[in-house]
């Protein structure tokens, strides 16, 4: 019935969104979608370097995206500026390079358009091992660690009081929202990653009183997004990565007339 590019674009959109959901929510209650976007601008360096040096993305992207995040969490040292600020700097000027080595490649072995916006109906049988051995992996230290995770982020001098150190946590969620860019990238695009992980989210907030629920049920819309859009785009001919994203904001749009549920 469907092709076979089609099935595994499938899987690997829901295995994505499964992992995002919990993520998503965590960018949420941290009020940091900003964080999602350096990385995703980093992402697009990570992809540029690894050509230009002949290396795999797969190892370029992680690398730079992992170096994003030791950069900004010894930035935030700096008292004379804001997170916001520089989140701003680094998110503009890893992007910023990143274009500049993408003319250095020539535009050798670079769809930049994929790049923007995704290509998931490009996966192949590596991709799909990649998002869910490495997506598991993520799930598992998520679930892990989800006590110290909601801890710090919910209340830093509650979680210290415990004996849970907020600043390890952070360090924490970095490296996770890192690595989830990092397999993201190829199947939405640098530009619609934090729309993939806030979105879910956002839409699932409404509806539960708790944090497990919420970070269930966002999993859930993701799945539903994914699939609604990967027919959208099949059925109208338009691209799967932004197709996706639209049918997440739809489902949040339709969601919002819903009641608000209170704790």
């Amino acid at each position: 019935m469907f092709d076979d590019f089609f099935i595994r674009a499938l899987f690997a959109g829901i295995g994505l969104a499964v992992i995002v959901g919990p993520l998503g929510c965590l960018i949420i209650w941290r009020k940091m979608a900003f964080f999602g976007d350096t990385l995703a601008h980093a992402a697009l360096l990570g992809i540029a370097l690894a050509i230009l040096i002949d290396i795999s993305p797969l190892v370029g992207v992680p690398l730079v995206t992992l170096a994003s995040c030791i950069a900004l969490m010894i930035a935030k040292r700096t008292p004379s500026l804001s997170s916001d600020t520089i989140l701003a700097i680094l998110a503009h000027s890893t992007l910023a390079l990143g274009l500049v080595l993408i003319s250095l490649t020539g535009g050798r072995s670079l769809d930049v358009n994929g790049l923007l916006f995704g290509d998931i109906l490009a996966v192949d049988t590596t991709d799909l091992l990649v998002i869910y051995a490495g997506g598991g992996a993520i799930l598992a230290i998520i679930i892990w660690q989800w006590r110290r995770l909601i801890a710090a982020t919910l209340s830093p001098e509650i979680a210290e009081a415990e004996g849970l150190s907020p600043q390890r946590a952070e360090w924490l969620f970095m490296m996770l929202i890192a690595l989830v860019v990092s397999i993201a990238v190829k199947l939405v695009g640098v530009l619609l990653i934090t729309a993939l992980m806030i979105i879910p989210a956002a839409a699932a907030r409404r509806l539960v009183s708790s944090p497990e629920m919420m970070a269930g049920l966002a999993s859930l819309l993701g799945v539903i997004g994914v699939i609604a859009g990967l027919y959208g785009s099949a059925e109208f001919d338009i691209p799967s990565g932004p197709a996706i994203i639209l049918a997440g904001g739809l489902l949040l749009l339709g969601l919002s007339f819903l009641p608000r549920r209170r704790p």
